[in-house]
């Protein structure tokens, strides 16, 4: 695959901020840590990889904005165009020492994602993707969803909020109608890497409420690249406005949409 300039761009600031990571990661017990609220944990690790990465986007396109999990929004001279950034998606994962966790960039324009990077340093794994041009693995592989149209072989992938009883609650029920009639269940605490790897046909089906931009911009654009689908629960491309994500293979989202109506 031929990048294009931007997309350059963006894969060597994930990748700069991914190597600053796996530093820190071996050092993970040292960190300075504090905490933002409930299950919400920010360290000096995620705060550097943010720096990195922003740094590096301003050095190449000072004049557009910036949607940072940290730092918030960023308004610059360009009108049309916005990073969306995660810096270190899996903080928890990344604290408590669980190898699973990415540097993540999308690229807004005109309220459209156009190319996204989601970079998992451990793994050496960059999945990439721009609009019109297809979604790989390194720059090497294409990227396809699974081809499987039977729910019971699928294996699902989903996220756990544990910061509201009520979401908490729903979630309970979609897991208990969606289990049995599924492969198996996993829960990463990554939404861009269940995204990036739903897309690499790791995963068959995601579903996920209560997300932010920056955990959804990344991995939208790769899925619908890979030949997937990706809507908010109603079945309505707003994920990234309600923060509600379902996605697999055409007939598989189908499944899961009417699943996930089914249970309200």
């Amino acid at each position: 695959m031929a990048a294009s300039t931007l997309l350059n761009i963006m894969i060597r600031a994930a990748q700069k901020a991914g190597r600053a990571l796996t530093r820190d990661f071996g050092e993970v017990e040292n960190l300075q840590v504090s905490r933002k609220g409930p299950a919400d944990f920010v360290s000096n690790a995620d705060l550097n990889a943010e720096e990195i990465i922003r740094d590096e986007l301003l050095k190449a396109r000072p004049t557009y904005s910036f949607l940072l999990e940290e730092g918030g929004e960023i308004k610059g001279e360009d009108g049309q165009h916005r990073w969306i950034v995660d810096p270190l998606d899996g903080t928890t994962n990344f604290l408590h020492g669980i190898p699973l966790f990415a540097s993540c960039i999308a690229l807004e324009r005109n309220g459209d994602i156009i190319a996204s990077v989601i970079y998992n340093p451990i793994m050496e794994e960059t999945f990439t993707a721009e609009r019109g041009g297809g979604a790989w693995l390194d720059g090497r592989k294409r990227l396809r969803v699974a081809a499987r149209r039977r729910i019971s072989d699928c294996l699902a992938v989903t996220g756990i909020n544990s910061k509201s009883a009520t979401a908490n609650a729903r979630e309970i029920r979609q897991l208990a109608h969606i289990t049995p009639s599924v492969a198996g269940i996993r829960r990463s605490g990554s939404a861009c890497l269940d995204l990036a790897w739903l897309a690499a046909g790791r995963y068959d089906i995601y579903w996920e409420a209560n997300l932010s931009p920056w955990d959804i911009a990344p991995g939208l654009l790769m899925v619908r690249e890979a030949g997937g689908f990706v809507t908010d629960f109603s079945g309505a491309d707003k994920s990234i406005q309600t923060g509600e994500v379902a996605a697999g293979n055409e007939p598989m989202h189908a499944a899961l949409l009417k699943s996930l109506k089914t249970i309200g």
